[in-house]
């Protein structure tokens, strides 16, 4: 099947919009220039697994206009834009994904999205590499490896490279310094606060806003919260970023304890059943639940389900859940992704450099075929670094170097 989305006809819709975002993505912009003449994927497949929205769409582009065939889905039942995946398919790629898609609808369109063979994968949270060892094992030889874009997907890719059963290559691009910096934390910041204020239109100011998780996605969400005049609670289960909390000037505590005092409730751990039933039982009538971490389970909706006499839709895209004693708690987005199942996701500008890291490690996947061992790499110091070049000078800002002195000079110690 060439392609299957809900709607063809939505495409200029969708174009509109990714021609908004080429606007400010200067680094795909170059880069697209150079893989038009330098074709570097020709004859190469390469399968697209990333929240399906108009930054994923020109990373797409970008990569057919090198050379590649591209087959592109989505990681996310939710976070699929209709008329983007229409204006995809009206520029010739293959395209399987729509919104709204069922548990099952969702595993056809990622079997789709690898029926055709990819030499190269761009996964976000894992799922491709999780089909390609297991029900579509049979096309794992021919992989030459991918590229994962989130803290969930490495996890799991590390947790098979110990066990010594990843089939193929696979650079960590959530780890490169000019992902993680800033995608998850101003990008993460920014976008899941505008999902949950775009969703409910409540203030943020002067509420109780708990935040679970510190990693460089929560602090970006504790760091908008701060800057939108919000209380900021962190739990933590790791030591030492729960110090970090502290010294950022927030308080830290058990969920058992803000459970009772939070207004709005955030996960961004990764983790499963961070807020269950017990936080359920202690919550004030209203809350606003919230999920910022990739798979749907951080907010164990199982419990909310057994505890609730009553589910009633509060607003679009807000599922009131009511407790026997009339208490109505608020989950936005079904739990999935609030940044975008409730939004557009991170801004053009910070996903233009993680995604010319993706673009840049596919080609360096593609070069280094037969050189590369089974396992997890990081990304290539040389990449990231170029990355941040393109990035300064498209902010039109020019940093010093080094003197040959002075280069010396740090290199004998």
């Amino acid at each position: 099947m060439d392609s299957a989305i809900r709607n063809r006809e939505l495409a200029p819709d969708g174009k509109a919009r990714i021609n908004w975002v080429k606007q400010y993505m200067p680094l795909l912009n170059t880069l697209e220039k150079e893989f038009k003449t330098e074709k570097p994927f020709a004859g190469k497949r390469i399968t697209v697994s990333v929240h399906l929205e108009a930054k994923t769409a020109y990373l797409s582009l970008v990569l057919a206009a090198g050379g590649a065939e591209v087959a592109v889905t989505g990681s996310n039942p939710l976070s699929t834009q209709d008329s983007v995946a229409a204006a995809l398919v009206e520029e010739g790629l293959r395209v399987y994904a729509w919104h709204g898609a069922t548990e099952e609808e969702y595993r056809m369109h990622l079997n789709q999205a690898l029926d055709f063979g990819p030499h190269i994968i761009i996964d976000d949270g894992g799922d491709l590499v999780q089909m390609l060892h297991t029900g579509r094992s049979d096309l794992k030889k021919g992989v030459i490896g991918g590229c994962e874009e989130t803290t969930t997907g490495v996890l799991r890719l590390r947790a098979r490279e110990r066990e010594g059963k990843l089939a193929f290559p696979m650079v960590s691009v959530n780890d490169a310094f000019c992902k993680y910096l800033f995608d998850n934390r101003y990008g993460t910041g920014q976008s899941v606060w505008d999902g949950i204020m775009r969703t409910t239109n409540l203030i943020v100011a002067g509420k109780n806003v708990v935040i679970a998780g510190y990693g460089w996605c929560g602090k970006g969400v504790a760091m908008k919260a701060k800057g939108l005049g919000a209380n900021v609670i962190v739990t933590e289960v790791d030591p030492v970023k729960a110090i970090e909390a502290v010294m950022d000037g927030f308080r830290v505590m058990t969920m058992e304890e803000a459970s009772c005092i939070g207004d709005i409730f955030i996960t961004v751990t990764g983790c499963l059943k961070v807020i269950r039933k017990e936080h359920f039982r202690r919550m004030k009538d209203g809350v606003l639940l919230a999920n910022a971490g990739h798979f749907d389970v951080e907010i164990w909706k199982p419990g909310l389900e057994e505890l609730c006499i009553e589910k009633k839709p509060m607003r679009k895209n807000i599922m009131g859940y009511v407790m026997k004693d009339g208490r109505i708690l608020n989950l936005l987005a079904e739990g999935r992704l609030v940044n975008l199942a409730s939004g557009d996701g991170h801004p053009a500008e910070i996903m233009d450099m993680s995604f010319a890291l993706q673009a840049l490690c596919a080609r360096y996947i593609l070069e280094n075929q037969g050189k590369l061992e089974r396992r997890v790499y990081a990304v290539p110091d040389e990449i990231d670094k170029r990355v941040a070049h393109m990035k300064l000078s498209a902010m039109g800002i020019r940093i010093d170097t080094l003197t040959e002195e002075q280069a010396d000079y740090l290199n004998a110690y």
